[in-house]
């Protein structure tokens, strides 16, 4: 079965400065219906206007990655790292016993368009972590690229949980496979364009999901980027 999450049913907020949509209970939205996916806990798509941002603050026990679709996005954390990433790029820290970070847009003239996702780690009291994953050439035009993997594989960004995450990017008309196995959960997250799943259509800032053991045959109705979540 299927369980599609339209994106006008999400949760919403706007601070000037922010104006963010929750597929989850996040902050002031809470929906019991929505807390999390297996371990998938925080998909927020924010909008961060130039000059913009969050301050320093603490975070522990969780899996926090950014990935930015338009503009860029200053991290800055107690671990002493100072990064800006630019679109298609992720960032990905661990906070494990405790850290201080932020986030902001650098930019002076530009709205930062980015998906903030957490996910609880395996254990707690890590030691605190920080990764990145950039897109190469050859993987711009692969219909599904690995981002996210609990060992680094394959250039990607390394997490504290069996999870594994991909960027899918399709032309309209074209199509790829994704296979789950048995105890195991899909969430996709569809980012820019359209896609029909296994029959079941899905619109921009739409999220879908199963834990059924199946192959889901995704395709996109126009030119569409998602992230697909494959999580214990």
């Amino acid at each position: 079965m299927l369980t599609l999450r339209k994106s006008n049913e999400r949760g919403h907020s706007n601070h000037g400065w922010l104006d963010s949509r929750f597929s989850f209970s996040f902050g002031d939205y809470y929906d019991p219906r929505h807390m999390h996916f297996q371990a998938l806990r925080v998909i927020n798509e924010d909008q961060i206007a130039a000059g913009g941002g969050f301050p320093m603050h603490p975070h522990r026990d969780m899996e926090i990655f950014s990935y930015v679709l338009e503009g860029a996005l200053q991290h800055q954390d107690s671990m002493g790292n100072d990064r800006v990433l630019l679109p298609g790029q992720i960032q990905l820290m661990s906070a494990g016993t405790g850290v201080m970070h932020s986030e902001k847009n650098p930019l002076k003239d530009q709205t930062t368009h980015m998906l903030q996702i957490w996910i609880v780690p395996n254990r707690r009291n890590l030691t605190p972590n920080y990764t990145e994953w950039h897109p190469k050439p050859e993987s711009e035009h692969e219909p599904k690229v690995l981002v996210i993997s609990p060992d680094g594989r394959n250039g990607s960004a390394t997490i504290r949980q069996d999870a594994f995450i991909y960027r899918v990017r399709l032309h309209a008309g074209d199509q790829t496979e994704h296979s789950l196995s048995a105890g195991r959960g899909v969430w996709i997250q569809l980012m820019r364009g359209s896609l029909m799943v296994n029959g079941e259509a899905m619109s921009a800032g739409d999220g879908l999901s199963t834990k059924d053991t199946a192959t889901l045959k995704i395709s996109a109705t126009s030119d569409a980027e998602a992230l697909l979540f494959d999580l214990k």
